[in-house]
């Protein structure tokens, strides 16, 4: 399984526009994130976790020519604003399968209602098949069952999700002990580390180390990384020998 990081950043971005913070106008690729989202493939699958605004950019940076469906963690814009650029995806193979909870599902309805609609669709609008996610039912995508972790937002409910030995959390500050169980032998976790300072929404550098150390997998991968954070190369060195930081275009296999 090839896991490939197409954004690390968080909601803004790095840099952030008209932003005069150091990280910001770092000249080191590693610091240059955009939104959060990766890329999972396997076999002839390709499926995306997340479909951020920089979702074109992305997939011309890292080219596939089918996309199997698309997996979203929620509803804030840096995960689903970039809906609208499965296009070329679906003019070459029909209905894009995408899997969400229900309350992800009307949200997006409401917001792309085109790409929704029943009737008088517009002839360039995308179409989607829609999977709702329970949590405690997996989800069978090709030959692989994927399971839901259910993990809080500050007060909003978000999956993670469970490919085999791989798991990916973003935007977690609270994770129940039911769903920690679901995480139990994973071998390589990915999982926000926004900043040093607390967050009320996100798990901050030592709340992420925490969590690392409690699931204790081979290896781990931060990602959704503000500039707050700090310069990628410095604070790479201050972390255990099996932690990293993730970084765009950044490719592992699991």
């Amino acid at each position: 399984m090839k896991i490939t990081f197409l954004g690390t950043g968080t909601s803004q971005g790095i840099p952030v526009i008209g932003s005069k913070h150091p990280v910001c106008l770092s000249e080191n690729s590693k610091d240059k994130r955009l939104r959060v989202s990766v890329l999972i493939s396997w076999e002839n699958y390709n499926f995306v976790i997340d479909c951020g605004p920089d979702f074109r950019q992305q997939m011309l940076k890292n080219p596939i020519t089918k996309l199997d469906g698309i997996l979203f963690t929620h509803e804030h814009s840096d995960h689903t604003a970039g809906i609208d650029d499965i296009r070329p995806y679906f003019f070459r193979q029909g209905d894009i399968p995408i899997y969400a909870h229900k309350r992800v599902i009307d949200a997006l309805k409401v917001r792309f209602d085109y790409i929704f609609a029943d009737e008088n669709r517009y002839p360039g609008a995308p179409s989607v098949q829609i999977h709702e996610v329970k949590n405690n039912n997996s989800i069978k995508l090709g030959d692989t069952l994927v399971v839901p972790i259910e993990v809080n937002h500050n007060r909003l409910q978000v999956f993670g999700y469970r490919f085999k030995n791989f798991a990916y959390l973003t935007d977690v500050k609270t994770v129940a002990p039911q769903e920690i169980s679901k995480l139990k032998g994973v071998k390589v976790l990915v999982v926000n580390a926004l900043r040093e300072e607390p967050h009320h929404s996100h798990f901050n550098l030592e709340e992420a180390l925490a969590f690392v150390k409690l699931i204790n997998p081979e290896k781990a991968y931060f990602t959704h990384i503000s500039h707050y954070l700090g310069f990628h190369d410095e604070v790479q060195k201050k972390l255990p020998k099996n932690v990293y930081l993730a970084y765009d275009n950044l490719t592992i296999t699991v």
